[in-house]
């Protein structure tokens, strides 16, 4: 193992010098760096020029350049070598305090759009890979086809125009006709009835259950002014906890499993108590209050498992975790979502934001400041995720029919073992292996993807950093961003290949 990295260290090391070779002949030979100034009609524009050339080392040859801005990259690896220098824009600003800035949008708008597609992409093409050549499977595999031949840019601003223009027009009149309740209901009830399938009598009544039953919600929403001042409430926190608990339940452990119902109630119950009693707390939290509670209750989770664990102590921590964040979390969405009043007063009574990753000089507690974080983000996130979404559907499909035909499956399934463990322990495990290669790929991918979402939603991210540096021919800028995809890209390929030997009993790490 240690000999593999090493060799990997080395080999990515050779690769990453190689490469930004190649990025910086190519960028310091996108364009004249000197333009601006010389058309300049400032009266030192001569004095400007030859400080520019004399900061910027533009009297060497690119190549020359290049092996410059390499000693101070080497400046950052080696900690006494007087401090890391990536050099500095034509604005005199270094890149190492942009970089930081610039890292945090995008990684605040990448990873939630990441882990959504990933969840979300996985679990659907898992279910389609269940019911194949059902009507739920062509149309996913309609909806996905048609995402994934989407331009980014274009689902950016049809979502602006669409979404976020029409949604901020609605919330100053928020009353739905009866023809949009009657609308909305059908499309919920045609999407679970193909969700559900089986004989055309169970799939009318769940037709017209689910069609009626968010026809009903819809219309309370509408007459309550639940769109002006929303919050779940204590009686759907209690229902939507216990759901959790039991779809975790039924999906990692099986309905007749005594100990994971016990660990799951635990969590369940837990986060009901603290939902009516620490709302006290609630009200004078900040940031580092919340993370706080955070590692308690992912602590409570684990340690409830391997209290009732048993035998299967490592299934039960797996189940008591999980369950304790989803129904922390919707503990806290309620709580946020009781702030979204004031914020929405604050702001003029358009919430849903077009530009900008935040509201300037807005202030607040940390509710405010998160639903702020919320409204910028939520569009940019949805347009990313969109195009991730449709790929990961379609390879996990594929790589699920795949397996569920291999011969240890139907070894399984002819061993008597419940459909629930064939699937959850046997074919999805192997399933995750092209996965996890899509995964690293994806993750370059997601981050360069963003240069176009971060430009229509005016977003000063990395995307924005490397575009600016690259049409004036700032080098640069351009270098801090290709060392930041690349490091990435480099470093989730070697996770890839340690996820293959986790994954396969087959493949060893030498």
């Amino acid at each position: 193992m240690v000999s593999f990295i090493a060799r990997r260290v080395v080999v990515s090391v050779l690769i990453l010098i190689a490469a930004s070779f190649i990025m910086y002949v190519l960028a310091a030979s996108a364009g004249n760096p000197l333009q601006d100034l010389q058309g300049s009609l400032s009266p030192n524009r001569q004095a400007l020029i030859d400080a520019r050339v004399q900061t910027q080392h533009l009297d060497l040859a690119p190549p020359l350049r290049w092996v410059l801005w390499l000693g101070g990259v080497a400046k950052c690896v080696v900690p006494v070598a007087g401090g890391c220098d990536l050099g500095t824009t034509f604005q005199n600003q270094a890149v190492t305090d942009l970089l930081p800035q610039a890292m945090g949008s995008t990684l605040q708008l990448v990873t939630t759009a990441f882990v959504l597609a990933i969840v979300l992409g996985i679990g659907l093409g898992i279910v389609t890979a269940l019911r194949v050549y059902s009507g739920f499977d062509y149309t996913v595999t309609l909806i996905s086809f048609f995402l994934f031949s989407l331009p980014s840019f274009l689902v950016a601003v049809l979502l602006k125009s669409f979404i976020a223009l029409n949604y901020n027009n609605f919330l100053a009149n928020p009353h739905l006709p009866p023809l949009a309740l009657l609308v909305t209901g059908v499309i919920v009830g045609a999407i679970l009835q193909l969700l559900v399938g089986g004989p055309w009598r169970r799939r009318l009544y769940v037709f017209l259950g689910s069609g009626l039953f968010t026809g009903a919600i819809l219309w309370y929403m509408s007459v309550s002014g639940w769109f002006i001042r929303p919050s779940l409430g204590p009686v759907a926190v209690i229902v939507l906890t216990a759901g959790i608990g039991f779809a975790i339940v039924a999906v990692l452990a099986g309905l007749r499993n005594r100990r994971a119902w016990i660990t799951a109630g635990i969590n369940v119950l837990v986060a009901i108590i603290a939902y009516f009693s620490l709302q006290w707390l609630f009200n004078i939290s900040s940031a580092g209050t919340l993370v706080f509670l955070a590692v308690i209750t992912l602590a409570v989770g684990i340690a409830s498992g391997a209290i009732v664990g048993g035998p299967d102590r490592g299934l039960m921590m797996r189940i008591g975790g999980i369950t304790s964040v989803l129904v922390g979390g919707i503990v806290l969405l309620d709580r946020f979502m009781q702030s979204w009043y004031s914020y929405s007063n604050d702001i003029g009574g358009r919430p849903i934001a077009t530009v900008g990753s935040q509201t300037p000089s807005l202030g607040g507690n940390v509710w405010i400041t998160g639903i702020d974080s919320f409204t910028h983000l939520i569009l940019p996130t949805i347009s990313l995720l969109l195009i991730s979404f449709a790929s990961y559907t379609r390879y996990s499909r594929s790589g699920m029919l795949e397996v569920l035909n291999q011969d240890y499956v139907r070894t399984a399934r002819a061993k008597g073992l419940p459909e629930r463990s064939v699937i959850v322990r046997h074919a999805f495990r192997n399933m995750l292996i092209p996965i996890a290669t899509l995964i690293a790929t994806d993750v370059g991918a997601l981050l360069g993807g963003a240069i176009i979402t971060e430009s229509v939603f005016a977003i000063s991210g990395m995307g924005n950093l490397f575009n600016i540096g690259l049409g004036r021919t700032d080098v640069n800028p351009v270098m801090g961003y290709f060392l930041v995809i690349a490091i990435t890209a480099i470093a989730f390929n070697f996770l890839a290949d340690l996820a293959y030997a986790a994954l396969d009993p087959r493949v060893r790490v030498r």
